[in-house]
Parts: structure tokens; C-alpha cells; sequence
């Protein structure tokens, strides 16, 4: 079997969709599927490159920059054609939101073979950049081509699938495979120079993402002003970190947060965050928005045996990840008082929060690991490959 993956783009790129598209081309590639990746490279970067790494097949294209998030890149269509042409796919497998990928709408090649859509978000219509939602008339009427087209879509939770209104009308063709990482020792090394350290008799609370506007750290750094004890460390960089620093000065608690930056996913990043994770008390997800599709650091730090607090955004797929009093405590979206309140009950009580901590570790086992998405992908691409698949299938409304 032969597949071929379009992304946006691919690691070293931080961002959850590359992490784990990438990590679904090396478990593919693990049970002999032949993989190749076509995606850009990082905005600026004008030279095409091959790689290969996890016996992947990785083509990035010369990236030119990006106009409201969408990559510019001129000769993307034809190293699509190259591609097709070269390593003759069996299948095609999308993954969106990423423009680049309607070139494959004008592919007769591509057309000639059927298609899986991995649908890692809607885009956010309702986002504070205007741009964005103007460009979106533009891209609406490429997305439902692309979904017409495709055989299969794969949404990544239920919850998410049930309330997008673009995949309303393809619900018959949608499948729920939830996102996974791997299953290892996350323990971190309690030697390791660069470990996370902690102010003794604190309440040790762990964030990690983007600082994006819709993750809601700036509500999260209020809810910390409210609790004393709590100690926060916050884990990544992007457009929000001035003002996220700023609004710790002006709470008076820049004594009480570390900014640590972007960690790198090389083996001494990946030890440095299971260490952060391994030491924290709890783990903290404080998005507002449903552009917060998964959260795949929520599995991070069910992996790790940790308690969660997260926000139950209408909508998100958060809602499927954390059960409420089971495995986190999940509270309303921006509201630093009730996050603070929910805080404070777990410091307050040791043994619930480390039976919390314990049932999703066990959940995560049960259905989150890496093994269980590529395995559940596989046995997808198998059973459109047994049977024909038409150019087009059932006409959205």
C-alpha cells in the first residue's frame, strides 16, 4: 500500500496537526505502508528539500510566507504532480485546514484515486481576525469540493464531528478516530540539568501550548493571582507572550510564573518536558475558544499519570479527552474564578487529584496511544481500497 499525505507543514514546524501527522506517517510506515508527505517548508525558506526520516518520505516546498495563515507557495502544484507521478499512491491522505491541499482538486491524476480528509479543525469564522474570516468566503466553496470528493473524513473526536457545521452534511461519510501519542516512560530524569524546578510547598501547576489568543493563559494567570500556593510554569512562546508577561507584572505574581519558551522535540527537549510533566502537580488547559480542537497535551499529561483542569468548551473535543471528576476537573471557559475554585479543591485534596491522575493514565492507555490511531487509520485505508469509489459521492445541501 501505497499513501500519500498533503500537510501544511511538518516537524521541526511546532504545532499540534504536524506533530501528529507526522507521528501517523512513522506508525504507518512501521507496518509497512509506504508513506511520502508532501508539505511547505517554514515560511521564508525559498529552497525545495527531500528527506527522509522514520523511513518517510518527506518532500517540503519553498515557502515563500503565508497571507492569513495560508502558505505561500507558487510551486506547490507542481511538485503535487511530481509526486503523484513518481511515487503513484494508492491513496491520498489530507490533512486540512491548509489550502495547498485544493491543488489536488485540479489534479486528474489525484482524482483518479481515493481520498481521506483529516479534519483537525473548522476554521474559526467567528476569530477576532477579520482577515481571516474575509478570506474564508474564498476558501468555503474549495472545502466542500474537497469533502464532496473525499472517500472517508476523519474527524478526531466525536464531540467535534457532532458540532461542525461544515461536516454536517457528510456525517455518512465521517469516522471518529481520535488523535494518539506514544506509550512510554515519561518519567523525565530527576538529574537532568535542565529540569523544571519548583518552589518548595507550592502547588505545582503545568501549562503547555501555543500563546494564542484562544488558549486562554491570561485567564489562567488571573486564576493563579487568586490562589496563593500555585506556582505556574508555562511552556511555549508565539504572539501573546509580551502580553502575557505584562499582565503577570500587573497581577503581582511574576515571581510565581516561568515563562520557560518553546521546547524543541529533540531527545533532550522530549526529557526536559516529561520532566516538567513527571514533577507537576497538575496540569492546566484554559482555552476559551473551539479552536481548541483535541489538545494533544492533554494526552501528554494523562500519559504522565496527572490531573487536569481544562475548560468544557461547547464543542471541542476537550469535552472527550477529560471526563469530569474522572480523570480532571473541567470548568466554564474564561472564568478565572471557577478555575481558581477547582485549583484550590485539588490542592486541597492530595488523594483525589492523584486518583484522577491515576484514571487517566489508564484511559489514556485504554484509548489514546499512538498505536490505537495508526492501527484505526490503517484499518480504514483497507476498506476503501477494497471497494471502488466514485469521483463524487452525496451532494451537501
Amino acid at each position: 500500500m501505497r499513501v500519500l499525505h498533503i500537510g501544511k507543514f511538518y516537524p521541526p514546524h511546532p504545532g499540534g496537526i504536524e506533530r501528529t501527522s507526522a507521528d501517523l506517517c512513522a506508525g504507518l510506515a512501521a507496518r509497512n505502508v509506504d508513506v511520502a508527505m508532501l508539505a511547505h517548508a517554514e515560511p521564508g525558506e525559498r529552497k525545495t528539500t527531500e528527506t527522509r526520516v522514520d523511513n518517510v518520505a518527506i518532500t517540503r516546498v519553498a515557502c515563500f510566507g503565508q497571507l492569513v495563515y495560508a502558505p505561500i507557495s507558487p510551486t506547490f502544484p507542481l511538485h503535487l504532480k511530481n509526486v503523484l507521478a513518481e511515487f503513484r499512491p494508492d491513496l491520498v491522505h489530507v490533512h486540512v485546514p491548509n489550502t495547498s491541499a485544493f491543488w489536488a482538486l485540479l489534479s486528474s491524476a489525484a482524482k483518479r484515486i481515493p481520498w481521506v480528509v483529516h479534519w483537525h479543525a473548522d476554521i474559526p469564522i467567528d476569530s477576532r481576525h477579520a482577515g481571516l474570516r474575509f478570506a474564508y468566503r474564498v476558501y468555503r466553496p474549495w472545502e466542500l469540493a474537497l469533502l464532496r470528493r473525499a472517500a472517508a473524513i476523519v474527524a478526531t473526536s466525536p464531540d467535534y464531528a457532532d458540532s461542525s457545521d461544515v461536516l454536517r452534511p457528510w456525517r455518512d461519510k465521517v469516522n471518529v478516530i481520535p488523535l494518539g501519542i506514544a506509550d512510554r516512560d515519561a518519567s523525565g530524569d530527576p538529574q537532568s540539568a535542565n529540569r523544571v524546578t519548583w518552589p518548595e510547598s507550592s502547588l505545582r501547576v503545568l501549562a503547555v501550548g501555543r500563546l494564542s489568543y484562544f488558549k486562554g493563559f491570561d485567564v489562567l494567570l488571573r486564576a493563579i493571582a487568586k490562589v496563593p500556593e500555585a506556582h505556574l510554569v508555562l511552556i511555549g512562546d508565539g504572539e501573546c507572550m509580551s502580553d502575557l508577561r505584562r499582565l503577570a507584572g500587573q497581577l503581582g505574581i511574576e515571581s510565581r510564573v516561568e515563562f520557560v519558551g518553546r521546547i524543541d522535540m529533540t531527545a533532550d527537549g522530549k526529557a526536559r518536558l516529561d520532566a516538567a510533566y513527571a514533577s507537576a502537580d497538575i496540569f492546566c488547559l484554559p482555552s476559551t475558544e473551539r479552536a481548541e480542537s483535541f489538545g494533544i497535551v492533554l494526552l501528554e499529561a494523562m500519559r504522565a499519570g496527572k490531573a487536569i483542569l481544562a475548560s468544557a468548551i461547547p464543542g471541542s473535543g476537550v469535552n472527550h479527552v477529560v471526563r469530569d471528576g474522572e480523570t480532571g476537573l473541567m470548568v466554564r471557559p474564561g472564568d478565572p474564578r471557577e478555575l481558581a475554585d477547582a485549583m484550590c479543591r485539588l490542592r486541597d485534596d492530595a488523594p483525589f487529584r492523584e486518583r484522577l491522575g491515576t484514571a487517566g493514565r489508564r484511559r489514556f492507555v485504554d484509548e489514546f496511544t499512538l498505536d490505537s490511531s495508526v492501527d484505526r487509520t490503517l484499518a480504514l485505508y483497507r476498506e476503501i481500497l477494497e471497494v471502488p469509489h466514485p469521483a463524487t459521492t452525496t451532494r451537501a445541501s
